[in-house]
């Protein structure tokens, strides 16, 4: 297995709370079907320092989700006193609820920054690293840090 692949049969033992969006694509699939791929900075590890600070080991990754349908996107950057800027996840939650015809997975990725959500049905998912894991000050990477095989 590929130290850095994890699919929904890891669930449990993930945690995305404060990991950085920086993309999201939508590819359409068969069927209504698609993939919706998020861009993210995926902290493997909380590291304590000195005196309470944290330093985080993040790995830049990419999040895909399979099989998704009845999308629904809520992020409100308007209400904000910021400028614009990666989103990030508070918490990612999976529950089964049952259909006519089947048990559907509901996916939702609750937002902390700004207020937001999305919510959506997918069979599962799949996320993999996309470079090397480096320990940083802050919860997210720089562009430049992010910037694999550049």
């Amino acid at each position: 297995m590929d130290e850095y692949l994890w699919t929904e049969n890891d669930f449990d033992q993930m945690g995305w709370h404060d990991n950085h969006v920086h993309g999201f694509q939508i590819i359409e699939g068969d069927y209504g079907a698609g993939q919706l791929i998020l861009d993210i900075d995926y902290i493997l590890e909380w590291i304590n320092a000195d005196e309470g600070k944290y330093k985080f080991r993040i790995l830049p990754a990419v999040l895909k989700f399979k099989g998704v349908t009845n999308l629904r996107l809520a992020l409100d950057y308007e209400t904000l006193t910021a400028g614009l800027g990666p989103f990030s996840i508070h918490a990612i939650e999976r529950k089964i609820e049952p259909r006519e015809r089947y048990e559907a997975q509901i996916w939702t990725i609750i937002i902390n920054w700004p207020e937001g959500n999305v919510r959506f049905e997918a069979e599962g998912f799949e996320q993999r690293g996309i470079g090397e894991p480096q320990i940083t000050e802050e919860q997210y990477l720089s562009f430049e840090g992010r910037r694999v095989g550049a």
